[in-house]
């Protein structure tokens, strides 16, 4: 029984339990150490000694001298030698690995070797392969940058040419222009001379028959006095009716509606006068009051071909009246602020009839959104808009602005005091309108910063804005204003607004000329310092900025924005004194007007320098210690 590593698990399992191994390990062990001369009777004794005190004391029945020094090992080697270790092991697999393990280093070990110590027989080709590829590759980049840099060339030329086109085309079409209105010029005031020499020649004509007539009736005495010419009561007849139409136009235009009914009703020859049709361009019904809706009615429909601009101001008209306005197919302005009888039914007839409206006020009306949706859809060239005070519309309505063709023309827009707007409807209004030149936003409180950035992102043309009443404008909507080319501001009673508002204003808005920054106690002389750089600056209003004083309008004197400015007032000014003024004096040669009013600090010092300024038209200086006697 060399191993029992093929023998049953029944088999196996029974050495293990009874500790077979282990005892004849024991027994193996005594005979090896005491050497006894009757081997088998000392087997017998140490097989009954296991039986009596169990095999744990087997050991110790040697003698203490012949013990051995070594430790005693936790496993028997009697296990591998039955086969019980079940051990997978075996020599034939041990050789098997380590010779797997000894090719697998002589292959890794000789494959690097072989690649370092022996040199690549076409190591040249290789070379000569990558310095090709190089030399093509570094071609190609110095073609492509010389292809981009002719590209822009050709492209910059391009572009100089078509604007050199352009110019030329622009020059020979104003030259062409001039030529043609030059010889227009030219034949109208021929005709017109030849008219005047007809008329002329007509009221020759007129005299010598009055004169022959006369001379019928009592024989005229030719050396005698003109006084003679006095004792006959007939009066000389001429018809005022033949003036040209220039100076009839120029007679009656300055007359109201209601002279001009009047001066029909003298004669003929008035009434002949009256019906000229350029006459009747404009009608202003505000001048009226307590107008008949008759004579509204017969008026349009007598006119309809002529009139261009009517006024409806305040005007308390039916429903029925304003719809006859539909009949003026030419209407090009039309007014109907505060009209309480205008509503949404009449927008709709007027808009079927005038698709040609370019000015449209409908301030303080109760229109709707129903009258937001008509105005794209019938004026298309609508340029200005006021629609102040309605607050029956809503952001929707705003948003109607941008269905069909939209009011894509619209350069001027009023929205004053429409507090119902919200930030989305300014969205609406940027996203139908950008090409909004002119803006106005008075009395209203609910405008925000927000408001105005939205609004800026796409209508970039716009050139003045004015807002009055909004107290919650801050700094930030002048930087967002930024993106716009400002050509005149006005704001009046904002204490959000600070000095930050004005820096690099230069940068910003290099081609501003008006500036109204009326009661705004945030400015202080920073803001003149800023303003100085200005060099289109021709109006400047700061009144009742209150932190103003001579050092900041001595740095504002020092800078090129003097130079041009036409208007300045400072009225309520407190802290200003005579030293501004003897400034003002020496770099404003266009100053046109000035207001001083309640600037306290001024003496009769500043009147004499004031006195000097030969181009002032207007001065205010009411409120200050200067005294009558220095002013006369």
């Amino acid at each position: 029984m060399a191993s029992l590593r093929n023998a049953p698990p029944r088999l196996r399992n029974y050495f293990k339990d009874n500790y077979i191994p282990q005892i004849c390990e024991a027994l193996l062990c005594g005979l090896l150490v005491t050497c006894p001369e009757d081997p088998l009777k000392y087997l017998e004794s140490m097989i009954l000694a296991i039986i009596e005190n169990g095999l744990e004391n087997l050991l110790w029945c040697i003698h203490p001298s012949l013990k051995p020094k070594v430790r005693r090992l936790s496993e028997t080697y009697l296990d591998e030698l039955f086969g019980l270790d079940d051990q997978l092991m075996t020599p034939e697999l041990m050789i098997k690995a380590c010779t797997f393990y000894t090719g697998h280093l002589v292959k890794s070990h000789f494959g690097v070797w072989k690649e370092i110590a022996i040199p690549h027989a076409n190591q040249e080709a290789i070379m000569a392969e990558k310095m090709d590829k190089a030399i093509a590759h570094d071609n190609f980049r110095c073609q492509k940058h010389i292809f981009n840099r002719w590209f822009s060339y050709t492209v910059k030329r391009r572009e100089r040419l078509i604007a050199t086109l352009l110019r030329l085309r622009h020059l020979f079409y104003t030259q062409k222009q001039r030529i043609i209105l030059a010889k227009w010029k030219e034949k109208a005031r021929h005709k017109s001379k030849k008219r005047e020499d007809d008329l002329i020649t007509k009221h020759e004509l007129q005299l010598k028959k009055w004169k022959f007539k006369l001379s019928l009736e009592k024989p005229i005495n030719i050396e005698g006095s003109f006084s003679d010419f006095g004792v006959t009561d007939k009066r000389i007849v001429f018809d005022i009716s033949v003036l040209p139409d220039q100076a009839v136009v120029q007679i009656f235009v300055y007359l109201t509606f209601k002279d001009l009914v009047s001066c029909s009703q003298v004669n003929r020859s008035w009434m002949s006068m009256i019906q000229r049709g350029s006459l009747w361009n404009s009608i202003d019904f505000s001048t009226v009051k307590n107008i008949a809706d008759r004579c509204v009615v017969t008026t349009l429909q007598k006119w309809r071909l002529n009139v261009l601009r009517l006024n409806f101001r305040g005007c308390v008209l039916r429903a029925k009246t304003l719809k006859s306005v539909s009949h003026c197919k030419n209407l090009q302005e039309l007014n109907v602020s505060d009209c309480p009888s205008f509503t949404d039914e009449s927008m709709r007839h007027i808009s079927e009839g005038c698709p040609g409206v370019l000015y449209l006020n409908l301030s303080n009306t109760t229109i709707t959104n129903r009258t937001m949706r008509l105005l794209p859809r019938y004026f298309h060239n609508l340029q200005n808009l006021s629609l102040a005070y309605c607050r029956k519309f809503t952001d929707k309505g705003l948003q109607y602005l941008n269905l069909g063709n939209g009011c894509h023309k619209l350069i001027y827009l009023d929205l004053s005091g429409c507090t119902q707007i919200s930030v989305q409807g300014f969205r609406n209004i940027a996203n139908s309108c950008t090409g909004i030149m002119h803006l106005t936003i008075n009395d209203m409180p609910t405008l925000t910063d927000n408001c105005v950035k939205v609004l800026v992102e796409k209508c970039p043309r716009i050139s003045s804005v004015v807002f009055i009443g909004s107290p919650h404008i801050s700094d930030c909507a002048f930087k967002a204003l930024s993106a716009c080319d400002l050509k005149k501001i006005r704001f009046e009673g904002n204490k959000r607004i600070t000095d930050a508002c004005f820096k690099s204003v230069d940068r910003n808005y290099p081609g501003i000329s008006h500036i109204y920054m009326v009661d705004c106690k945030g400015l202080t002389d920073s803001s003149l310092k800023s303003l100085s750089v200005l060099k289109q600056l021709t109006v400047l209003n700061l009144t009742n900025c209150v932190r103003i004083g001579d050092i900041g309008l001595r740095q504002f004197f020092d800078g090129p924005a003097s130079v041009k400015l036409r208007e300045l007032n400072l009225a309520n000014c407190s802290l200003l004194g005579d030293t501004s003024v003897i400034r003002l004096s020496e770099r404003c040669p266009n100053l046109h007007y000035l207001n001083l009013r309640n600037c306290e600090h001024l003496t009769d010092l500043a009147i004499e320098y004031i006195a000097s300024m030969l181009s002032l038209i207007s001065i205010d200086l009411s409120g200050t210690l200067i005294s009558n006697e220095a002013s006369h």
